[in-house]
């Protein structure tokens, strides 16, 4: 047995991913595979990006100094504030994790969604902190007023995923004022928004305007999703610029590649290609749900670039039968879903394929 691992790393489970692209096609002796499993965007890489990450190769031998400042201050335009209210890492689940190591300690507690983004309980456990888990509503939404009722003194951080994965759902933001006022004097509240740009804004709580007026609340956004760079793992928070110090004195400097930054900087200064896809997607996503529901299916309100729905099966089979079929998808039985699907949102013709197949198999499992 390793001897020296820290005691905390005991509690934690390892990440599964879904079975790769090469994987699935070595296993089943497929050409090629629909990767509708975790999240991605499939439009992907935007030609703007593409431009500015290939200019970015020669220069990988120098850190990445003018695109880091940059990205800083264009999300800092968008987000009205400036460039020192926000920070910078390798993907949002870099971002999560420093924030964690900024903000926990031992003994202290988290409110995590049940059925959520696991990375919240992990990052939590390996500082030491105790997990408390708050499971959703029938409905598959997150109703703050059950975390309210969960809080102690001893709570540090409650992490929030919203719109949520892997339901989709969004928290009622009419709620929000109450359980921002309410929140103990040393608690943080971490929105993580992956998702909102698949959301219409009047749905979301105005972040910002909790961030400025002082709230000890931090807003988490990622390049992966709706900007289509998942590969290129750069994310960022935006926060009181006093956190901001803390959180980069814990954090690596320079912790986003050069190319990645180059080609954030881009989609920020080039949002045509991001606007036009995005909006394929949303109206891809409710022509989903309407599909799904006439082959029996039932289907939720998603706010994300995914479906989620039930059917009358094993998710965990259909999931099976549909990568012989070489569509990747994830079944939700590791939330307690298990007849449930998360889909992401591919191309229309990738979406009509995955739909044809499951026809096919739901059928055939009558």
């Amino acid at each position: 047995m390793v001897k020296g691992i820290r005691k905390e790393a005991f509690d934690c489970e390892k990440y599964v991913s879904g079975k790769s692209m090469d994987e699935v096609m070595s296993e089943y002796g497929l050409s090629s595979v629909i990767k509708l499993g975790s999240n991605e965007n499939q439009y992907g890489p935007y030609q703007c990006a593409l431009e500015a990450m290939r200019s970015e190769v020669e220069r990988l031998n120098i850190y990445p100094e003018k695109n880091y400042i940059r990205l800083k201050e264009l999300v800092g335009e968008k987000m009205g504030v400036d460039g020192n209210w926000v920070s910078l890492g390798h993907g949002a689940g870099n971002v999560l994790d420093s924030v964690a190591k900024t903000l926990l300690e031992d003994g202290d507690e988290v409110l995590v969604p049940k059925e959520s983004y696991r990375l919240y309980r992990e990052i939590s456990k390996i500082m030491g902190a105790k997990v408390v888990e708050v499971p959703l509503k029938e409905n598959y939404t997150i109703d703050l007023a059950d975390y309210k009722a969960a809080f102690t003194d001893k709570t540090k951080i409650v992490w929030i995923c919203n719109p949520n994965n892997p339901t989709g759902s969004v928290i009622d933001k009419n709620t929000f004022d109450d359980f921002v006022d309410a929140m103990p004097e040393n608690c943080w509240l971490v929105i993580d928004e992956a998702y909102a740009e698949f959301c219409d804004k009047d749905l979301l709580p105005d972040a910002m305007r909790y961030i400025r007026a002082g709230k000890n609340v931090i807003d988490i956004h990622t390049f992966s999703k709706y900007y289509g760079i998942a590969g290129g793992r750069i994310g960022y928070l935006v926060a009181n610029p006093e956190f901001v110090n803390w959180y980069d004195t814990v954090s690596e400097p320079f912790n986003a590649n050069r190319i990645g930054l180059a080609g954030a900087v881009a989609l920020m200064e080039n949002p045509e290609e991001c606007k036009k896809y995005g909006e394929l997607m949303m109206k891809d996503r409710e022509w989903m749900n309407d599909e799904l529901d006439k082959m029996g299916c039932t289907s939720y309100p998603s706010y994300a670039n995914f479906v989620f729905f039930s059917t009358p099966y094993d998710a965990g089979e259909i999931g099976e039968k549909l990568l012989k079929k070489g569509i990747i998808v994830r079944p939700c039985g590791g939330w307690g879903y298990d007849k449930h699907l998360r889909v992401s949102i591919g191309t229309t013709e990738q979406n009509k394929e995955f739909l044809k197949e499951l026809k096919n198999i739901m059928d055939s499992m009558k």
